[in-house]
């Protein structure tokens, strides 16, 4: 990534957005300049922010990421609300064609130009508080086809998609640590894109981990971020944390029966953890496998699979999973791109069926790139194993 390509295709995009509406604010002094002068300075920011740890060292790093990635979410709503903007002002002037004098398409004109830097503000500043607040907890029953009795009520956390890196340290980490320990699950589970960045940039911002709490312990698939970070680093340092890293590869977990005695093969759960689809491209010895992922598992047990893309539901479905818990969508993070997610995964957010095989696809417990949420808000999954 270099910085000149990044700063001209930023500069043009920012150039398109001022010709697009600074003429409509003519009448409305200084708003001009304030926009141009906000404008350029995003053009600038936008760059220098994703390439922050290249051009300097923290703390200033990370004072670029923040202001580089906050311009980057007010610039994503103001390119697409000036794109819709020129949209309906073709199908006004079309309208005026057919029919002349219609609809005043000045007025609109200087109204529209108005309007969309005060809505992309208020989308950015909405977005801001809704990434940076604690995730809430949604709570979703999966019914299993002959579930034992005794794993009846079988709980899970599920968190993914933190990004810990330049916007997300410790101290938002060790909040999602606490809301887990408060729901006393019997399993967690992390689905990968824990980091954006090396272990020793942010080993201390990950130590909150070691104090998840649950019946069964803590369980971590990679995703493709971990691979952009550097994945055996990570892999071993969250086992020095007390993590289990699952690396197609299972645990069998056995659950007490009504009668506090240690249930047999029929009350056990697989719970089964494949690398990331992508990792093959980084790692050969990483290619996901879920087959791999169940060798040598009891037959008659419930499968669960850790899976950091819903792209692996294919395959799980074919190898004879139960349910497959994902994330890496974040549910689009903020509009309108949850509208296109649906073209790179199969399953966006929630719960859908694929054959015989539950796919739960969360939102993300963090975000990516600018704190900004709109439309498809962080969670912290609380999921309970029910008979169909």
């Amino acid at each position: 990534m270099n910085f000149l390509p990044l700063a001209a295709v930023s500069a043009l995009l920012h150039f398109y957005i001022g010709t697009r509406l600074v003429p409509g604010l003519a009448t409305f002094p200084p708003a001009p300049f304030l926009l141009m002068g906000a404008l350029v300075l995003s053009a600038l920011l936008m760059p220098l922010g994703l390439m922050a740890r290249r051009v300097a060292r923290p703390p200033l790093a990370d004072t670029l990421s923040w202001l580089g990635l906050l311009c980057m979410g007010l610039f994503s709503s103001l390119l697409v609300l000036t794109l819709l903007r020129d949209a309906a002002l073709l199908v006004l002037w079309l309208g005026n064609l057919l029919v002349p004098g219609l609809l005043p398409l000045a007025e609109v004109r200087t109204a529209s130009a108005k309007a969309v830097p005060l809505l992309g503000l208020v989308v950015t500043l909405l977005g801001f508080l809704n990434a940076r607040r604690p995730a809430a907890v949604v709570r979703v029953d999966v019914p299993i086809q002959g579930l034992p009795a005794a794993l009846q009520g079988f709980t899970v956390a599920q968190i993914s998609d933190i990004h810990v890196g330049p916007t997300i340290k410790q101290r938002y980490l060790r909040r999602i640590v606490d809301k887990v320990n408060a729901l006393g699950v019997d399993v967690v589970a992390i689905t990968g894109d824990l980091v954006d960045g090396k272990v020793s940039e942010l080993a201390a911002h990950v130590a909150p981990l070691a104090q998840l709490q649950s019946r069964h312990g803590t369980y971590f698939v990679t995703g493709n971020h971990e691979y952009y970070s550097g994945a055996q680093p990570w892999i071993d340092e969250l086992r020095r944390l007390g993590l289990t890293v699952l690396l197609n590869e299972h645990v069998v977990i056995r659950q007490p029966g009504s009668s506090g005695e240690a249930g047999d093969a029929s009350a056990a759960l697989v719970l089964a953890g494949v690398t990331d689809y992508s990792a093959a491209h980084f790692d050969p010895a990483h290619r996901s496998d879920p087959e791999a992922a169940l060798r040598g598992a009891p037959p008659a047990a419930v499968r669960v699979l850790l899976a950091h893309q819903p792209r692996s539901a294919e395959a799980a479905a074919k190898a004879g999973f139960d349910l497959q818990l994902s994330g890496h969508t974040h549910g689009g993070q903020f509009y309108p791109w949850n509208l296109f997610v649906r073209f790179q995964q199969p399953f966006t957010a929630g719960l859908h069926r694929l054959h015989n095989l539950w796919v739960y696809t969360s939102r993300g417990t963090g975000y990516w790139g600018p704190p900004k949420r709109f439309g498809a808000p962080s969670e912290i999954t609380w999921l309970r194993l029910v008979a169909a």
